[in-house]
């Protein structure tokens, strides 16, 4: 899905990069005003009626403020029902709001009422949009290694829960003294019935039978290699066995984790243990949060060789070029023929028409989306957001490249208000939040015929282009 949406997202806008570069300065910038259409028109329908159709088709009973995979037997409840994303959805959703800043940048003279610096604002918008790009570029090669190793810390900590939890209820007695401190004495008892021959030290066998025996709450955990973390963790002197002095530091250690974890209003009698609770519910949290549970199959991509998938990508981006260039002039006078036909403006059939002609975005993504997973939605709403992260930095920093170099003027406010307004509230929106009810996706059917009535105003009402 992730190479589908992208490479149909730069075919969409290659059509009108490829024929800005050919004819007049004034056919230029009227080619240039027709691919703006396409980009604001293309952003708009991606963050507006996509996202919004996503939300519907997906929808899932929320039951503890979480969508239940595959379970939706409350209709179109408008709170009762709706989609959870993960928390690397949420980041993607920060980035496209990042990636509004060139937009700001060139409106700096408008914005002053100046004419002056007005080329100079699109080079440092081009060259901050070209960084931009690079660094999101770099973000994607980095981001599964970074993920990987956040959802490997979060099982570890669910590990240190699932423990904790095993020994409270192996324990005569509190792992707490009255001040609040590990109880050396039960935490010595339980050393010893955890050594089964009497030999002073926990060896990784017997450390292995104790986590084999501890349920974690259904996630996916490969217990070899939670024992090998926590016998490297205990083990200070690297002799492969956990002695008392060892079991004592380590156990204290993870209480006091577990204490500056937990909410403080837990910790006023430690005879209750509350914040182990509190602690083994944050871990579990923060692990679904990450996306960590399991991938089926059918979501599973890049199984092929990385040098193999990279030359299919590249390869499809040279067709989608040379499929551009090819018909980029002849799509430019269809919408110019169709407008002088039909009296409509040629801004509102590339901002309204083209994205709905061309958008590949809304079919994958509604059809992904109705997996109701989850991890389907999940990757659904990261691929909506970076469409609109391209969209801002990779497709713009070619428009401005055309206006800057080809002497073009960037004449397009009610454009990029109508960009910022959406990926701005769609963004921070979605930012600091991982369940989106029913009702969300009216903000965003919302914000389309919004988008299309200020674009309206802000251009033949109060002259704005």
């Amino acid at each position: 899905m992730c190479r589908s949406i992208v490479v149909c997202n730069l075919k969409q806008h290659r059509i009108s990069h490829v024929s800005g570069l050919s004819g007049s300065t004034e056919t230029a910038q009227s080619q240039v005003s027709v691919g703006m259409g396409l980009l604001a028109g293309s952003t708009v329908l991606i963050l507006t009626l996509i996202w919004g159709s996503c939300v519907a088709v997906g929808k899932c009973d929320i039951q503890n403020s979480v969508a239940i995979d595959n379970k939706d037997t409350k209709g179109f409840s408008l709170t009762g029902s709706g989609v959870s994303t993960d928390i690397w959805t949420s980041y993607a959703a920060r980035i496209m709001v990042i990636s509004v800043i060139p937009f700001i940048i060139v409106q700096l003279p408008q914005l002053l009422n100046s004419n002056l610096g007005k080329d100079i604002a699109v080079l440092v918008s081009l060259i901050v949009s070209v960084a931009l790009f690079l660094s999101y570029c770099l973000y994607q090669v980095f981001q599964p290694w970074i993920q990987r190793r956040r959802i490997a810390y979060a099982k570890h900590k669910h590990v240190i829960s699932g423990i904790l939890q095993h020994l409270k209820t192996r324990a005569l007695g509190s792992l707490l003294k009255g001040d609040g401190e590990p109880n050396e004495e039960i935490i010595k008892n339980l050393f010893h019935a955890m050594d089964h021959d009497g030999d002073g030290s926990i060896s990784y066998s017997e450390l292995r039978a104790m986590i084999v025996g501890i349920r974690f709450d259904e996630i996916q955990l490969d217990r070899d290699d939670a024992v090998d973390k926590v016998m490297k963790e205990f083990d200070t002197s690297c002799d492969s066995r956990i002695d008392l002095q060892e079991f004592l530091t380590g156990i204290s250690k993870w209480i006091h984790e577990a204490k500056r974890s937990g909410d403080d209003s837990s910790n006023d009698d430690p005879h209750t243990m509350k914040f182990l609770f509190d602690f083994h519910s944050r871990t579990k949290q923060e692990h679904d949060l990450l996306g960590a549970g399991g991938q089926s199959d059918e979501i599973i991509e890049g199984v092929e060789s990385p040098k193999w998938t990279t030359f299919k990508a590249v390869l499809m981006l040279l067709v989608g070029t040379l499929i551009a260039a090819a018909f980029a002039d002849p799509l430019i006078d269809v919408v110019d023929n169709f407008s002088s036909a039909t009296s409509i403006p040629t801004f509102f059939i590339s901002f309204v028409a083209l994205p709905l002609a061309t958008s590949c975005e809304a079919v994958s993504a509604i059809m992904f989306a109705s997996r109701k997973k989850i991890r389907t939605a999940s990757l659904t709403f990261s691929q909506l957001y970076g469409s609109a992260t391209m969209n801002n930095v990779l497709c713009l920093s070619v428009f401005l490249a055309l206006v800057y170099f080809r002497g073009l003027e960037w004449d397009f406010s009610a454009e990029v208000l109508v960009i910022l307004i959406v990926c701005i509230v769609m963004g921070v929106f979605s930012s600091f939040r991982t369940v989106f009810p029913l009702w969300t996706s009216s903000i965003a059917f919302l914000l389309y015929p919004f988008s299309v009535a200020l674009i309206y105003v802000l251009d033949y009402v109060y002259g704005w282009s």
